[in-house]
């Protein structure tokens, strides 16, 4: 099923969005070595420390599927606490946003304060361990600690650090970058901010009672987007949050490093502020290029993200067929069984494609549990959409990994893929790594392997040019990294 592939013959694939069927291409010499290489490395039991360091030098097109709160290391927000003027309560390990109650504890004696600065943190060993076993997963599977369920866990991180990260964007995409450079990753499209709401408790209501009759759902969606539409008040917050994105974006892209930003929609809230942040995210879409897309983040399982589910697909629906060139990418399926009640395993992938019409499904964890899984599959390789493959993410939040992670049937089924990170700062983790459990668990050839890298260029939500020149930029990287390969492995050999 796996062919091996030149960028060029990729990006001709990706211009043309076909499936998968090219003729086969010779590999070069580099190449063949390269690919016996990594051969060695998977035979048997795998060489993981030799995978690593095989994958960190690997270049690696892009990450898709990646939370820009949830990236962050946990150390970086520690960081950012003196530059807020902000302190951690070693009590509840909060951040204290309040300046009177900053001023105050920073007038008592060092012995007495609660509230703790950056300084302060590192310096209380006992403090700064607790406070990263609560901001991240750090230590979660490495001691014997009474702990929350690891899904509580993840999802209960971002309150904590959300004071600091939402105010210092630009210092945080920067870390980001220079993290990626390091790992060879050469472009990320992260899920930046949420688009602004507002509230309109009739529009919940009618929403509520219109949930199975589309024509009166669609002509309420209708009748708001008209008023949201002449409202000076809402153009005004969309304008001023594209605004701030591009402000925060300076000086991120190079000629070695492109990021492009995912605005997004919290599948926690009302109907009418999910509606009106879709409405506000499509239109900041529509009006900038560095947004390339809209998403919907939340816990899939909470009571709320289920009874509306339907309703949000139809929302997406709904913007799409006013917004076709707005590209949407999907949170979706990502359940396991027991989460929730067995038939609502049965449905969120499929209607992420054919209520929503998505361009790439997010996780897709619950695919074996979907009514109609065969023809989700079909449908994706048809349509030619990848589902985002988060390995660390799906073992730590819900359980899945092995045999029992559905990229067992997405591969087996033509289905394509991209692998990602979801939130490495709260997983701790990083893209090489993901490269390393996919090898080792799976057991990918080569050419596989390379064409998971070309994927994430292939399916990034850019316009053909870009992707034409990032292509170009893996073609260079991939001769570069194969040459070295080949002489490491030339140099083993003599040394047998």
């Amino acid at each position: 099923m796996y062919k091996q592939l030149t960028g060029s013959v990729l990006l001709a694939m990706a211009v043309a969005s076909a499936p998968q069927a090219v003729a086969k291409v010779p590999a070069n010499a580099n190449e063949a070595a390269t690919a016996r290489h990594y051969a060695s490395l998977i035979a048997g039991e795998p060489k993981t420390a030799e995978l690593t360091l095989f994958f960190t030098q690997m270049p690696k097109g892009g990450d898709l599927h990646h939370h820009y709160s949830g990236s962050v290391y946990a150390e970086q927000y520690v960081d950012f606490l003196d530059k807020q003027g902000y302190c951690v309560d070693k009590r509840t390990y909060r951040i204290e946003t309040k300046k009177e109650v900053v001023a105050a504890e920073r007038a008592k004696p060092a012995e007495q304060r609660n509230c703790l600065s950056t300084a302060e943190v590192y310096a209380d060993d006992y403090t700064y361990r607790e406070l990263l076993q609560r901001w991240s997963n750090k230590d979660f599977y490495n001691h014997g600690a009474i702990q929350p369920p690891p899904d509580r866990l993840f999802f209960q991180t971002f309150g904590y650090f959300g004071p600091v990260s939402n105010a210092n964007f630009r210092e945080g995409l920067q870390e980001l970058k220079k993290r990626a450079i390091a790992e060879n990753v050469s472009y990320i499209e992260t899920m930046f901010k949420m688009s602004p709401f507002v509230v309109n408790k009739d529009f919940d209501a009618q929403a509520w009672n219109n949930a199975n009759d589309d024509k009166a759902f669609d002509a309420q969606m209708g009748a708001w987007l008209a008023v949201l539409e002449q409202d000076a008040g809402f153009r005004k917050q969309t304008e001023d949050f594209v605004a701030k994105i591009h402000e925060s974006a300076e000086g991120i892209d190079d000629e070695h490093f492109t990021m492009r930003y995912q605005t997004y929609v919290l599948r926690l809230l009302n109907p009418s502020q999910v509606f009106s942040s879709m409405v506000s995210g499509f239109k900041a879409a529509a009006m900038s290029d560095k947004i390339v897309g809209v998403n919907i983040v939340g816990q899939e399982s909470t009571m709320v993200s289920m009874r509306d589910y339907t309703l949000h697909m139809k929302m997406f629906r709904f913007l799409k067929s006013r917004y076709p060139e707005v590209k949407v990418a999907m949170h979706a399926g990502e359940l396991a069984m027991g989460d929730v009640p067995p038939e609502g395993l049965k449905f969120h992938i499929d209607q992420a494609l054919v209520v929503a019409n998505a361009n790439r499904i997010g996780h897709g964890l619950d695919l074996a549990h979907e009514s109609n899984a065969p023809a989700i599959m079909a449908r994706m390789r048809k349509d030619d959409i990848p589902v985002e493959i988060n390995l660390t993410s799906n073992a730590f939040i819900s359980g899945i990994e092995g045999a029992n992670h559905p990229i067992t049937l997405y591969r087996k089924y033509g289905v394509p893929y991209v692998i990602s990170t979801d939130d490495a700062g709260v997983t701790r983790h990083t893209l090489s790594n993901e490269y390393v459990l996919f090898a080792s668990r799976y057991k990918p050839d080569y050419a596989e392997m390379k064409r998971t890298s070309y994927n994430s260029i292939r399916y990034a939500f850019l316009p053909v040019a870009e992707k034409q020149r990032l292509t170009r930029q893996l073609d260079e990287r991939f001769a570069a990294f194969e040459a070295k390969i080949a002489a490491l492995a030339k140099t083993q050999a003599k040394l047998k």
